[in-house]
């Protein structure tokens, strides 16, 4: 069984009188993308910077690749990219300076050119770094960050500040990463990015993970979630929710037009299609309405990710 590429084990950081993080947990598996959502102040940050190695945990502990990201730093640097949400090269440098700077750290790096050309970011090679746009700026850090073809990866924010072009761009990078088996860890305040992008999403509150699993799971996991079917009117109403898990809800609003509301999940839709089977109930059309997963998330938490 391969070890996980990052594991996390009830971690506790605090800030003087305040805890950041309340004994969180979490694994994140080799060759996945993986999200870390969050409200502000929910601890995700530090956590993440706990795992990039620039916090030692106060309790529990964090493995990344195995090893410890605080002790193992000189070994971990040249398998680890890391791009930070702002900040990271230096402010007099020239764009294209920085990113073949970098790639002359690493052993086998990728082709710079070609990176150069794949993030658009071919006109302003000579430009500082401190004259860069916003979106330009997360250019060069993305490119700083994968140009020595790393093991792991994470990302913060990578696609603030881009045009629709270049956060697609960025997208297709991200998974073509994957596809050659690397690990990215992703923080994102785009719902439609986490759910574009990730394996597994790991929500976290008040210092702990509060939800995990594949974006279906916990868009199906939601309370407001609704099973929408048709079939001849007239069905036992009172029969059918005595088949059906506890507090499932079902309707007829209109003739042979019903909704179930509940804990919707494959067990629910497979025990309503059983009971219609063994009525000989025909459904004629079935629907899954699912929250989105910012819907989920605001469920869980009552806050937004900004």
């Amino acid at each position: 069984m391969n070890q996980p590429a990052v594991e996390v084990t009830d971690l506790v950081m605090r800030y003087g009188d305040m805890t950041a993080v309340d004994g969180l947990s979490l694994s994140i598996a080799p060759g996945t993308v993986t999200s870390i959502l969050g409200p502000n102040g929910a601890g995700k940050t530090t956590t993440i910077e706990t795992c990039e190695g620039f916090r030692e945990p106060q309790s529990g502990s964090v493995r990344v690749l195995g090893l410890d990201p605080r002790a193992d730093a000189t070994a971990l640097r040249p398998r680890v990219g890391v791009m930070l949400q702002s900040g990271g090269a230096w402010s007099g440098a020239r764009t294209h300076e920085m990113v073949r700077h970098m790639a002359s750290l690493h052993a086998h790096p990728l082709d710079v050119d070609l990176l150069i050309e794949r993030l658009g970011m071919q006109h302003y090679g000579r430009t500082p770094y401190r004259r860069l746009s916003g979106g330009q700026q997360q250019r060069l850090s993305l490119a700083m960050a994968v140009v020595g073809r790393p093991e792991l990866l994470f990302l913060d924010e990578p696609t603030a500040g881009l045009d629709p072009a270049a956060r697609h761009a960025t997208w297709d990078l991200i998974n073509e990463l994957r596809g050659h088996g690397v690990t990215t860890v992703l923080s994102t305040h785009f719902m439609d990015e986490a759910e574009a992008l990730s394996d597994r999403v790991h929500i976290v509150d008040h210092g702990h993970v509060i939800a995990e699993g594949t974006v279906e799971e916990l868009a199906l996991t939601g309370a407001q979630n609704t099973i929408r079917f048709v079939a001849r009117s007239g069905i036992d109403l009172e029969a059918l929710m005595l088949a059906l898990p506890h507090d499932t809800k079902v309707d007829e609003p209109e003739a042979g037009s019903y909704v179930v509301t509940g804990e919707i999940d494959p067990a629910l839709l497979a025990s309503l299609t059983a009971w219609c089977a063994g009525q000989h109930v025909l459904i004629d059309s079935v629907l899954v309405e699912r929250q989105s997963l910012e819907d989920r998330f605001l469920d869980l938490t009552g806050r937004t990710l900004r």
